[in-house]
């Protein structure tokens, strides 16, 4: 008797054992999402993360030494009154009088006071009253409610005037809410596109239902599993979207490999539980390897050395192996419990011309060209490919900050008003110096040689600043450098403090510690640590996917071959970010302003992440292609049927994954437009001109050699596949 593999006899047995799988699964989802409603998600501090090196250090350094409240700014702005006049001095007193009450509020700084001046623009129409909020600037969010309301009751009582408040906690709170508004509009359109693009994938709504019902309860359960885990392990802000992103992705397509296999088993003659027998051998093996390859990719974040892509690979990995089991467990025994009526509620016309078909005449078209011409067809793809990631040669990552919000945000619009009346915020280093007294002669010495060589050099371009904390421990220095903090200029004069100036004056003083932070310093020093561990993580991600692929396939060539058609799509939608959001194509249709850069964390994760997916179509095919040369087809004919048996299953799956990661591109920031375009694209080329083209044209024009296992690796496992499908007699 044939001996059955791991997914099998998990099929096997949820099938024999409906309830016991269908409401373990509901326990399961219910009792993860009970836990991490009651812990909550414990996240890494905004100010920490994408922290690293001497950045982090600086931070470190200042947070312990300096009161870390959240400074906030009141904008009073009229078109014809001037702060001279007495309505406008009563609207200012009026104002400050509303933040005063505030028992929040602390440091109130108005226009007129003596030394203030600078709060009185120079165009004689703007003034700012300064305060901070009370407690850590952590918490200053949950304060800052109450002052907001002050303001907005300020401008209500005086609508000639513009009365507008902008701060740490008040833009923190409007990016908090436009974050959850643009998941929440994700995910109110990625389920009902989901659910629209399964009905038409399968043709029947029980059908078109269980991929996503999979994919959702996925999703819910491992959000609270991410709760638990974040209690050890905080996570980072932007983890939730990725693991909806992922979630809906992997559930949806393994539910879609399993069902599409145990429908072409009926159709093709088997009884019922023959056909979920088959499905379960076959494309529930598939998914299996699929799995453990998509989440050994997953985990190659784990060696970048940031806390924040840590995060995103426990709860990518979590969502992954929550879906697989999901797949190998509760789908079968649904299938199993369903039976024929998973074609119930067929579509009027459409269900039945689907119900009967098995391949898509499309793709069956292209295949035909594709292997009667491979080597034409291999050049074509790849050259397409190759010209998209060309630009990507030209790729510059840094952190947008405030520039990824959009324009028409009414902070960002409050933000721009302040800048126009009060001109001259510049790019800034801030060089920390720790002892055990900063004003001591030879200490204070040193920041002054600093300052004077900043000067002389012209690598400060304004006057520098300098702060020292109560205790005497530790001075802020604050050079202001040319360049916008994250272009050449802003660079070269960070690489000038930090190699030549701080070394020659500060740096000699015995017993002081020197780190040069801020915001350039972290962007230069998270790209540095990028760059460092690229190499790592790409190398184990490559290796583990190489070793998978070959004891599954039990070939040489067809890992060689996987990891470099993947390369080839992940270059490409590279590329298209870099065309794009870098160089600004396509601004207008995006509705966004190119910030002439790619987030910092955005290539490496793009990386892990399309690779892993990517994998998820590579192993489906070549299974099917493996299968029947099994059988005793030739490589050609087996090329031939594993791509025409799996083309409109990668087809919808791929269209499904486009279509979720493009409601990305609809959102408002940056960070999330440049997520879902690299996303979207890439699955979009991996879909069509890697696996419909690139990979039968290959494997036409290498035929045998593409199973080449060297004598050496003979001793590994060989899987048996399922018997061949024998029609029903007539």
């Amino acid at each position: 008797m044939q001996k059955q593999n791991l997914a099998a006899r998990a099929g096997r047995w949820s099938a024999q054992h409906r309830k016991k799988a269908v409401f373990g699964w509901l326990a399961f989802v219910i009792a993860a999402l009970f836990i991490g409603g009651n812990l909550g998600t414990k996240t890494i501090p905004s100010d920490e993360e994408g922290l690293t090196g001497d950045a982090k250090r600086s931070a470190e350094i200042v947070k312990d030494s300096f009161p870390q409240t959240a400074g906030e700014q009141v904008l009073i702005q009229s078109k014809t009154a001037a702060p001279t006049d007495p309505a406008y001095r009563a609207v200012v007193k009026d104002v400050e009088g509303r933040l005063a009450a505030q028992k929040d509020v602390t440091n109130l700084q108005g226009p007129y006071a003596k030394g203030n001046e600078g709060q009185i623009s120079r165009d004689g129409h703007s003034s700012i009253v300064t305060f901070e909020i009370k407690g850590d600037s952590e918490k200053a969010q949950d304060k800052v409610d109450p002052i907001l309301a002050a303001t907005a009751a300020a401008q209500k009582a005086h609508p000639e005037y513009n009365v507008e408040q902008f701060g740490d906690a008040s833009t923190g709170k409007a990016v908090s809410k436009m974050f959850a508004d643009d998941l929440k509009k994700a995910e109110t359109l990625s389920l009902p596109l989901t659910l629209v693009i399964l009905l038409l994938a399968f043709g029947a709504l029980v059908a078109a239902g269980l991929p996503l019902l999979l994919g959702v309860t996925s999703v819910m359960a491992t959000t609270g599993l991410v709760a638990a885990v974040s209690q050890f392990s905080p996570a980072t802000e932007n983890l939730s979207s990725v693991v909806v992103l992922v979630g809906l992705a992997v559930g949806v397509d393994y539910s879609l490999f399993y069902i599409r296999r145990e429908r072409e088993e009926r159709r093709a003659g088997r009884d019922p539980e023959a056909a979920l027998a088959a499905a379960a051998a076959t494309s529930g093996r598939a998914v299996l390897v699929s799995g453990f390859t998509v989440m050994a990719a997953m985990a190659g974040m784990y060696f970048t050395g940031d806390n924040g892509f840590a995060s995103m690979a426990t709860g990518t990995i979590l969502v992954v192996g929550v879906a697989m089991i999901g797949s190998l467990t509760v789908l079968p025994a649904l299938l199993s419990k369903l039976g024929d009526r998973v074609d119930k509620g067929r579509i009027p016309f459409l269900g039945k011309r689907l119900a009967a078909r098995s391949e898509s005449r499309m793709w069956s078209a292209i295949l035909d060209r594709v292997l009667r011409r491979p080597a034409v067809s291999a050049v074509i793809a790849a050259g397409v490919l190759v010209a998209l990631a060309i630009p990507a040669l030209g790729m510059h990552t840094a952190s947008a900050g405030v520039d990824s919000i959009p324009k028409d945000t009414p902070v960002i619009k409050t933000f721009n008003r302040i800048t126009a009346a009060f001109p001259g915020e510049k790019a800034s280093l801030n060089v920390v110096v720790k002892a055990k007294d900063v004003t001591a002669p030879e200490v204070a010495a040193g920041i002054k040689q600093l300052e004077a060589r900043a000067a002389g050099s012209k690598t400060a371009v304004d006057t520098t600043d300098v702060d020292i904390s109560k205790d005497k421990t530790v001075a802020q220095v604050t050079i202001p450098i040319a360049g916008k903090g994250t272009d050449a200029p802003s660079v070269d004069a960070l690489a000038k403090v930090r190699d030549d100036l701080v070394p020659s004056t500060i740096g000699k003083v015995r017993g002081v510690e020197t780190v040069v932070g801020g915001d350039t310093a972290a962007t230069v020093d998270y790209n540095t640590m990028i760059k460092a561990n690229a190499p790592i993580v790409f190398l184990f991600v490559l290796g583990l996917a190489f070793m998978l692929l070959l004891v599954t396939f039990r070939s040489l060539v067809i890992p060689i071959k996987a990891i470099v058609l993947n390369l080839l799509s992940v270059g490409a939608a590279y590329g298209v970010l870099v065309l794009v959001f870098q160089q600004g194509h396509g601004e207008k249709l995006l509705g966004f302003e190119s910030t002439g850069a790619i987030e910092p964390w955005l290539p490496l994760f793009l990386f892990v992440i399309l690779f892993g997916l990517s994998m998820d179509y590579h192993v489906f095919i070549l299974s099917r292609v493996r299968e029947a040369f099994d059988r005793g087809m030739t490589t050609e004919d087996a090329v031939s049927h594993g791509i025409r048996s799996t083309a409109s299953t990668v087809t919808s799956a791929a269209i499904v994954m486009v279509a979720v990661f493009g409601v990305f591109a609809t959102l408002s920031s940056v960070v999330f437009k440049q997520l879902g375009i690299g996303l979207a694209v890439a699955i979009l080329l991996d879909a069509t001109l890697v696996r419909a083209i690139l990979l039968p044209a290959t494997m036409k024009l290498l035929g045998d050699k593409n199973w080449y296992l060297p004598k050496k690796l003979g001793w590994l496992p060989h899987i048996e596949h399922e018997p061949a499908v024998a029609p029903a007699a007539a």
